[in-house]
């Protein structure tokens, strides 16, 4: 569990340093959610294809273009108004 935690924090730190933007969240406990939820969405789209066994979990560049696509998907949430900008 703590293994995930600090692969997570880490993946969203490298997440949001690769997708610059005014809309990207900010703060140790953001961060680390989403690249958490990057690391649960890259292990369940490589389990899903074949790339990954039952027991396997997504590794740390996986878990950091999940965290990208995390990223994208809450910029253009943000874009839209579904999410307010937290920034403002």
């Amino acid at each position: 569990m703590i293994r995930v935690i600090i692969i997570g924090f880490v993946a969203g730190i490298i997440a949001r340093l690769l997708s610059p933007g005014p809309n990207n969240p900010s703060g140790f406990i953001l961060t680390t959610i989403i690249g958490i939820v990057g690391a649960f969405l890259a292990t369940f789209i490589g389990q899903a294809i074949g790339h990954y066994g039952p027991e396997q979990g997504a590794g740390f560049i996986t878990a950091t273009v999940g965290a990208l696509v995390v990223l994208f998907i809450w910029n253009r949430l943000v874009a839209a108004r579904v999410i307010p900008d937290m920034n403002k």
